[in-house]
């Protein structure tokens, strides 16, 4: 065997390690690679108690309890299921009943999801699919406009109706 076929072979195996090393890599994360979990997934996967995960949903209506020592309980649902969550520090500011979160923690064996961390969302741009889909199904939340009864209009409801007139006479000349 010539000093070139051994080097050969030598980089052959490295890159075969290599590639196995990756693969099995890359298959332990690939259960793990979720930003977060509807409380409906949760719900629906049976997550074991203990298990560390991100929840994301909406904070729903009437469920905050603030409590003595910046105890905070409140409920995240994505309007299909919901699960309780109790949180122990200071809440972000955008943080309020109705407004999309992601909280990190782990669930204990009573369903009660412990936060360890809240990050309040801004915009519903930023939602999971399934809690947008679930919202459009209901009608509360519009494509582009946010939830409805909000205080934006369209483009075209906003423009004068002498406005098109002005451009149909511009267009004519």
């Amino acid at each position: 065997m010539t000093r070139k076929s051994r080097r050969l072979i030598l980089i052959a195996a490295c890159g075969a390690v290599l590639a196995l090393a990756l693969g099995l890599i890359l298959s332990a994360m690939s259960g793990s690679i979720v930003f977060f979990r509807s409380p409906a997934e949760v719900a629906a996967q049976g997550v074991a108690p203990g298990t560390r995960f991100r929840l994301g949903g909406l904070v729903k209506d009437g469920s905050v309890k603030r409590g003595s020592d910046q105890n905070v309980e409140f409920a995240v649902t994505d309007t299909n299921a919901t699960v309780p969550v109790q949180y122990r520090g200071l809440l972000p500011d955008l943080f309020r009943e109705g407004q999309g979160i992601v909280a990190e923690g782990t669930l204990d064996a009573g369903g009660v999801f412990r936060a360890d961390t809240v990050l309040a969302k801004h915009d519903e741009n930023y939602m999971p699919r399934e809690v947008a889909d679930a919202l459009k199904a209901q009608g509360r939340w519009q494509e582009g406009g946010g939830k409805e009864g909000s205080k934006e209009t369209p483009k075209d409801a906003a423009k004068p109706a002498s406005a098109d007139a002005a451009l149909g006479q511009r267009s004519e000349r």
